[in-house]
């Protein structure tokens, strides 16, 4: 890893993703403090942080080379992933699983989040698919995908999404793969969304709460 990159946020050649990404926190919560302070003091606040999103940007992006998404760090990016996607952070999310270049089961299943998390319902759905045909056995990816085709055909069938400015976004969809897709997206109230997030991301399956 490019070492003074390591150096800017006080970190050695051993630091794993975790420590990259606390150490980033901490630095650039440090400067965004300082930065509004009167003379060099924020003005050095305002290049330090610069710095420490460079050097946050490029040694993640190593990592993810490295890794190539069955190394040593695969475990710890994927875990990532998780807490960017509990934090809400999507984009993030979305940026780390678009850096693995080996994508099994369980890079789909996350990416089927993500997608669910911006409301692409179709696309999440396709992704569940290919995580349960890489991982037949998977019940996570089982359950999962039955909570969602329950919620999606709850929906067609109450008109849930009716006024939302997307007419039928996804009304009458099922999840057989022959069936036409339709339009992707749509707006769903937030409960629904927390629930159906914690069903598919955290497997916390709790019956009915999309009801």
């Amino acid at each position: 890893m490019n070492k003074k990159n390591l150096e800017i946020l006080g970190l050695t050649e051993e630091a794993s993703v975790e420590e990259v990404k606390t150490a980033y926190e901490a630095l650039r919560a440090k400067y965004l403090e300082e930065r509004f302070m009167d003379g060099d003091v924020g003005n050095n606040a305002a290049n330090m942080l610069t710095k420490i999103d460079n050097a946050y940007n490029e040694l993640m992006n190593e990592m993810r080379e490295s890794s190539d998404g069955t190394g040593e760090n695969s475990d710890d990016l994927f875990l990532q992933v998780e807490e960017l996607i509990k934090q809400g952070n999507i984009t993030e999310a979305q940026r780390v699983l678009d850096g693995f270049n080996e994508r099994g089961g369980r890079w789909h299943y996350l990416q089927s989040v993500v997608f669910y998390r911006k409301s692409w319902i179709n696309e999440s759905k396709k992704q569940l698919e290919i995580a349960i045909q890489l991982e037949p056995d998977n019940a996570k990816y089982k359950e999962s995908y039955a909570k969602l085709n329950e919620k999606i055909n709850y929906d067609a069938s109450t008109g849930s999404n009716a006024g939302t400015g997307n007419g039928s976004a996804y009304r009458g969809q099922t999840m057989d793969s022959s069936a036409g897709d339709g339009q992707m997206g749509g707006n769903f109230c937030a409960q629904c969304l927390d629930c159906c997030y914690t069903y598919m991301c955290l497997s916390c399956l709790c019956d009915g709460c999309c009801r």
